[in-house]
């Protein structure tokens, strides 16, 4: 590994260190964030009240009262169902469950996609929300101006209690009536649903997507509600849960995202609670994990505004990861005949998947889209991986051959990386009289441009090593986002590794060591003892480039470098250090390969007819020596004047 190498890394481990001190330095500060905005919403919870509001309304024939009807009080008639039953549908990929109270989604398992189970655990479906982990309700204004809340309310279903979806378009209608009460001449009153007048939910469904329509409608609303509340206020919120191996790393990565009227995708923070007020439209908003994402898309309308919220629980919650909570607005038209048309996805956060939809819902993959990071997944490493996968090979034989194609395509600048360090290997007599001939630190500046004097003469660019590493460098960096985020990865197994989108653990601990973990990783340890060969190969064929001193602390940092890594890559994605170890394994076959193809002996040969010739100098020093000879005789004509 020469100097120019050790740069290149340098300059990675900067990078990855630095975006993790930064965030942590962030850490108490948020919790202190979180703790005072629990407080006030506490607070303003005690001040909401949950009482039924009533209207009065005068008609002919006697005194009307025309109300909303929440869950059945012991005045009030149940007039939905007395068993207050929830209702299900369930497609080819999913069972849902929604709820009678609110005719809210409550409840999602998946078919054939499976939760994180210990080993030799059978295994269980996964359930993304369960109950009151997931809720959404309209919020409503009365003529009174007060508020009420659809998840108070009782929906009776206009359909099949179950709905088992076999076409395209199958709808599970819920509809909640007011409760309309009538004082007649004697003064007695009755109570009864008001069956002209309605809100409705439609819920329509494909058998083989993820995804499906949801529909708000106001039917002869009027008469209940504000008339200017056409404008109506949804709230969503999730308690997003651990469902992978991970939780720590599930749990670093989960927050919202959002598109907006511009097409412009952005994401909350993720390391810290965080929340954001939006006074322009919003086509989409987002709870993602690290594979599963929860969308609610607006089909009809952007969404007017909203508000988007996470929270950060203390860790001893788990498996809780975070809060999310987003307040959006629409407009159903008008009150009696109007309606907003919305659609939910829940399903893998999986990029080919998403990007099918065409609203880029595939940003929400972590692949560095503020960099040239996601050109080089979405170009070249997603479609290649999606190639071998058709194949129907293991995961693990695809990130072989994935490497394999990788490193061959990128053979010229190993191979340009590696003549730069040989020129300067077979120059090593000559750097050594370099040192000999200025060994005090004070002939620092001599030394340094006899040694580039030295490259010149011999045609030697010091650069042209440097030059291809950080040309290496975006790829490296690209496959470090690439792994943790490919779904396709998720529960696939590998030679010892039983799950590729996480650590291979081979060793538990019953206490975790800091700064390491409480496991060890088999492919992150291979990954290490290889980078320390590959250091020590180098360093037997390093040409000195600077006093004793000097090489004695680049070597030693050549080796402190992958112990560092060392902790970091422990419990991350045993894909990406099992490719890392393999892009090891395959630079040893290609030095191996270009030791035996390089005659270095010819080679100094060649450098040594290259001292012998003229430098010829490039037009920038003929212009630079022309402007340094007119700056000494502009001096000498000022001195002469004098």
């Amino acid at each position: 590994m020469d100097k120019n190498t050790l740069l290149g890394l340098l300059i990675i481990l900067a990078i990855l260190f630095g975006y993790s001190a930064y965030n942590n330095s962030k850490v108490q500060k948020a919790k202190q964030q979180q703790m005072e905005e629990l407080a006030e919403q506490m607070a303003q919870q005690e001040k909401q009240d949950s009482t039924t509001i009533t209207i009065k309304m005068d008609s002919v024939g006697g005194k009307t009262d025309n109300a909303f009807s929440p869950v059945p009080q012991a005045q009030q008639p149940d007039i939905t169902k007395a068993s207050h039953t929830d209702y299900y549908a369930e497609t080819n990929l999913a069972k849902y469950t929604f709820s009678a109270q609110g005719g809210y989604l409550k409840k999602i398992e998946f078919k054939d996609i499976y939760a994180y189970t210990p080993k030799d655990s059978a295994k269980k479906n996964l359930i993304l929300f369960d109950g009151e982990n997931h809720c959404f309700n309209l919020n409503l204004t009365l003529k009174n101006q007060n508020t009420v809340n659809t998840k108070d309310f009782l929906f009776e279903s206009e359909s099949n209690d179950t709905l088992i979806v076999t076409e395209i378009g199958e709808q599970l209608v819920l509809r909640a009536h007011p409760v309309k009460s009538v004082t007649d001449e004697n003064g007695v009153q009755t109570q009864s649903p008001d069956s002209a007048s309605y809100i409705e939910y439609v819920y329509t469904f494909d058998p083989d997507n993820f995804r499906f329509s949801f529909r708000v409608n106001m039917v002869n609303m009027s008469q209940y509600l504000y008339s200017n509340s056409n404008s109506i206020s949804m709230d969503w919120a999730a308690k997003l849960n651990n469902v992978e191996k991970n939780y720590d790393y599930e749990r670093d990565i989960t927050t919202i995202y959002y598109m907006d009227n511009t097409n412009k995708v952005d994401n909350l923070e993720e390391r810290k609670p965080d929340k954001k007020e939006f006074a322009t439209e919003l086509k989409w908003v987002g709870f993602k994990q690290q594979f599963f994402t929860s969308v609610l898309i607006a089909d009809s309308a952007n969404f007017s505004s909203g508000l988007l919220k996470v929270s950060l629980p203390d860790k001893s919650e788990r498996p809780l990861l975070k809060e999310a909570e987003a307040q959006l607005e629409f407009n159903v038209g008008n009150l009696d005949n109007g309606g907003f048309d919305m659609s939910f996805y829940y399903g893998p956060n999986q990029y080919k998947l998403l990007k099918e939809y065409d609203l880029n819902l595939e940003r929400q993959v972590p692949l560095g889209w503020s960099f040239l990071l996601h050109w080089i997944n979405r170009i070249a490493i997603i479609p290649i991986f999606n190639w071998l996968e058709a194949y129907g090979i293991n995961y693990g034989i695809i990130i072989l051959i994935l490497t394999i194609i990788i490193k061959t395509i990128l053979f010229p600048v190993a191979y340009k990386t590696y003549m730069s360090s040989a020129k300067m290997r077979v120059l090593k007599p000559e750097l050594m009289e370099i040192n000999a001939r200025y060994p005090k630190q004070e002939d620092a500046m001599k030394k340094q441009q006899a040694t580039m004097s030295l490259y010149k003469k011999a045609g030697v660019s010091p650069m042209s090593g440097c030059l291809p590493m950080l040309f290496q460098f975006p790829i490296l960096v690209a496959m470090f986002r690439f792994f943790p985020s490919a779904y396709e990865l998720r529960q696939q197994s590998f030679l010892w590794a039983e799950d590729l989108s996480t650590y291979d653990s081979i060793l538990d601990f019953n206490f975790n060591i800091p700064f390491y973990g409480d496991h060890v990783s088999l492919f992150c340890l291979l990954m290490t003892i290889a980078t320390l060969f590959y250091t020590w190969l180098n360093n037997r064929l390093m040409a000195p480039t600077g006093d004793e001193q000097q090489q004695k602390m680049m070597k030693w940092m050549m080796y402190i470098m992958p112990i560092l890594f060392l902790p970091m890559f422990n419990s991350f994605s045993s894909a990406l250090t099992y490719y890392y170890l393999l892009v090891n394994i395959i630079t040893f076959i290609q030095m191996g390969i270009f030791r035996y193809a390089v005659n270095e002996e010819k080679l100094r040969a060649k450098l040594k007819e290259n001292m012998q010739k003229p430098v010829k100098k490039s037009k920038w020093e003929k212009k630079l020596e022309e402007m340094q000879k007119m700056a000494q005789q502009q001096s000498y004509q000022k001195q002469n004047k004098r």
